[in-house]
């Protein structure tokens, strides 16, 4: 049996690959994303074209994490077409490079809140519905940077993706009595496929900037250029993809799983820091939460 997934962020990147293996894996998926009849017209177009070739069941539906409105909006329309929601997957994000210093606090608000709060708004919609039904599965797509090797020049993103983190495993444990199972898929630095570096933001502060390029010179080009070489020749951001679909058909899903050609040892300090976790539940006699 198939079931009924929302995706946020699926306009491009990780997301619009897990909607289509998704579909193609027989599953009902809605692609969100914002601006539908605007910026990302021509995506809900592709994915009406992937639907009639692949005789696929797609859908693309308005959601902009940054709207508490348009979350509701978009779980109340699924549920209405569908009768219910199974998945939800969090991929829904954004990226910034440049000296810590040089973003303003609005700028670490902005970023916090497309990558943090965004999950909270969708979850407060959807949540209802699973918990309602005893059943379900939220997936959040992470980042191998909030416990693997991490460059400089990234702060403000690898710290929203830390706190997103630290969120889902909260949820975990709350969840479970629900009958609610959570993944969270951890991403490496993937350089090609997707669009998180050439889209990624900028410092507003420009002077602050330029002052750290005086001693940093090219500092973000040399990150980038080594991260590259780290990767696989065979590396395939398909494997994102390819990993959110083994989990939602998994009979009983995993609590993490890493995709990360580039090992940059995340996978080894998660291991740890999840292990010690249930020791502690144990220890609070908490133990079916584990």
């Amino acid at each position: 049996m198939g079931k009924v997934i929302v995706v946020t962020g699926a306009s491009s990147g990780f997301g619009a690959l897990a909607v289509r293996k998704l579909a193609l894996a027989g599953h009902t998926v809605y692609a969100g994303m914002r601006d539908t009849k605007g910026r990302n017209a021509t995506a809900v177009t592709d994915l009406k074209t992937f639907g009639t070739d692949n005789k696929a069941d797609v859908h693309a539906v308005e959601l902009d994490v940054q709207s508490q409105e348009s979350a509701d909006a978009a779980i109340g329309t699924i549920i209405l077409e569908q009768g219910k929601l199974d998945v939800v997957i969090h991929n829904a994000g954004h990226m910034v490079t440049g000296p810590a210093e040089a973003f303003t606090p609005e700028q670490y608000a902005d970023l916090y809140d497309v990558n943090v709060l965004g999950t909270q708004r969708v979850n407060r919609a959807a949540l209802p519905h699973l918990r309602g039904q005893h059943a379900g599965h939220v997936v959040w797509v992470g980042s191998s940077s909030t416990r693997g090797g991490t460059p400089p020049y990234l702060a403000p993103y690898f710290a929203a993706k830390a706190a997103m983190d630290a969120v889902a495993v909260s949820y975990r444990a709350e969840l479970l009595r629900f009958g609610i199972e959570t993944t969270i898929v951890v991403p490496g630095a993937f350089t090609h496929g997707t669009n998180h570096f050439a889209h990624s933001g900028t410092p507003a502060d420009t002077s602050r900037a330029a002052e750290y390029e005086e001693f940093y010179p090219g500092l973000m080009d040399q990150v980038g250029g080594r991260l590259a070489e780290l990767e696989p020749s065979w590396a395939d951001v398909g494997a994102v993809a390819d990993a959110i679909v083994n989990v939602v058909n998994a009979t009983k899903p995993p609590f993490r799983v890493h995709v990360d050609p580039s090992e940059d040892g995340a996978e080894v300090v998660n291991a740890v820091a999840d292990r010690v976790r249930s020791e502690f539940l144990r220890r609070v006699e908490l133990a079916d939460l584990i």
